[in-house]
């Protein structure tokens, strides 16, 4: 039976400022991006987003890659961080201009060859049917190798701040962005960029 889906595939960059859904946050500018953030603390204290099958069911629900919650499976949730930390050492590469890992590589291709949802027209407009667990992964799969491959493979940044490890996608009009969408973040770029204006009075 097709699914509903708010959004078409690959979606729409999401807010610059970190945004929760269901416990999770999705700020990155591509969900490839997000799905790296569900390690968060990632050098420092790092808390695991995906423990639990049900945490992976619930964040493709949470990306909007499916409508209603489908249980993922051990194997799932095992492959699904595989992907993830895939995405996260190929994002960071790319931000340091190293060559991509041929490992990384392959995470991120074989789940890209796997079968997608289809789109379909429903009565209310599109919908997305098939696929399940294995396709929603496909799908943030090949948005990572079409954003990391493509022109917008240079507008990603790494978080520099102490503690951070974010990876997000810069698409400020100047280019210009250098920390993430957490508030703790924004708060500390925000008080070290009016620090020399206060000087100067």
């Amino acid at each position: 039976m097709p699914v509903r889906h708010r959004r078409a595939a690959p979606p729409p960059s999401t807010p610059p400022r970190s945004e929760p859904r269901d416990d999770f946050k999705f700020g990155a500018g591509r969900l490839a991006l997000d799905l790296a953030a569900t390690l968060a603390g990632r050098f420092t204290a790092p808390v695991d987003r995906l423990q639990t099958t049900n945490d992976l069911s619930r964040w493709l629900v949470a990306a909007g890659l499916t409508a209603q919650p489908q249980q993922a499976s051990p194997e799932e949730l095992v492959a699904a961080r595989e992907l993830r930390e895939g995405i996260y050492r190929l994002a960071v590469a790319r931000t340091r201009g190293e060559s991509f890992s041929a490992r990384d590589r392959a995470i991120v291709n074989r789940w890209a060859s796997e079968p997608p949802p289809a789109p379909q027209l429903g009565p209310r407009g599109l919908m997305w049917a098939g696929a399940g667990v294995r396709g929603q992964l496909s799908a943030v799969a090949r948005e990572a190798a079409e954003l990391l491959g493509g022109p917008l493979a240079e507008r990603v940044r790494i978080c520099p701040q102490d503690g951070c490890a974010v990876v997000f996608l810069d698409e400020s009009t100047a280019g210009k962005r250098r920390f993430c969408g957490k508030t703790a973040c924004a708060n500390k770029s925000a008080r070290a960029a009016s620090a020399p204006r206060r000087r100067a009075r």
